[in-house]
């Protein structure tokens, strides 16, 4: 298998930063230059999105990216099962389409993998001095009760479980049996990690450049009740029913 990290991009409707993203995950520089590949699952976006994919992967043939157009709406979390079935690097890491994480921080998720010293990192926006744009006081409520539930359940003391960087080696990331299509799979990938004997778990922190309702953020109230669902669903039901 190369050595390299695989970048999983779901996108639905980011006809404004798709190819901005692109760009970034080309240019960004990784450790020891270590090689990648950029996978985009294009969730049936009814905007420009498909065109502006197409379009860039013509002008670019030469570049280390695969584009899958889902024929129907399936959610993140089918996109991303998706791209994990295809990663054929040493390591994977989830990049959402939408300009609110960094990838120039790749190398802060990757250290502690190519250290040896983890199978996964997580990318926490509560944790370290990095910058983090001010936005919705009770997203961060949401967010901070669904990591403590989770916690609780899985006996892990993360601070950020709903955060979109979630790094780990490919091995660990296909041995995996996901099902949530959608905003589930935050919860529903920390209870399988959480699951796996000897499993080392680090976490370090980001940035967070969020955006509002007005700029494009699709998750709302509704995906927070599913994750409460989620979370009970992976760590204790699941478990009973597998008895």
């Amino acid at each position: 298998m190369p050595s390299g990290l695989s970048i999983l991009v779901p996108a639905y409707n980011e006809e404004h930063t798709i190819l901005p993203i692109l760009d970034l995950l080309l240019t960004t520089q990784l450790p020891d230059n270590m090689d990648r590949e950029i996978i985009v699952i294009n969730d049936c976006s009814t905007d420009m999105t498909r065109y502006l994919l197409d379009g860039f992967a013509q002008r670019h043939p030469e570049l280390p990216l695969r584009i899958v157009h889902q024929p129907s709406n399936q959610g993140k979390g089918a996109a991303i099962r998706q791209a994990i079935a295809m990663a054929s690097m040493d390591y994977l890491v989830v990049q959402d389409a939408d300009l609110e994480y960094d990838p120039a921080e790749f190398k802060i998720l990757l250290a502690p993998l190519m250290a040896g010293k983890a199978d996964v990192v997580y990318g926490s926006r509560f944790m370290g001095g990095k910058p983090h744009r001010i936005l919705f006081f009770w997203h961060t409520v949401g967010n901070k009760f669904l990591t403590f539930l989770s916690n609780a359940l899985t006996n892990l003391n993360l601070t950020d479980m709903e955060t979109c960087y979630k790094m780990m080696r490919i091995s660990v990331a296909q041995s995996l049996r996901l099902q949530e299509n959608r905003f589930g799979f935050e919860p529903e990938v920390t209870a399988a990690l959480a699951g796996i004997p000897g499993i080392r778990i680090y976490e370090v922190g980001i940035s967070y450049y969020g955006r509002t309702y007005a700029e494009g953020k699709k998750i709302n109230w509704k995906d927070g009740f599913r994750a409460i669902y989620c979370i009970l669903k992976y760590n204790i039901w699941a478990k009973v029913s597998s008895r």
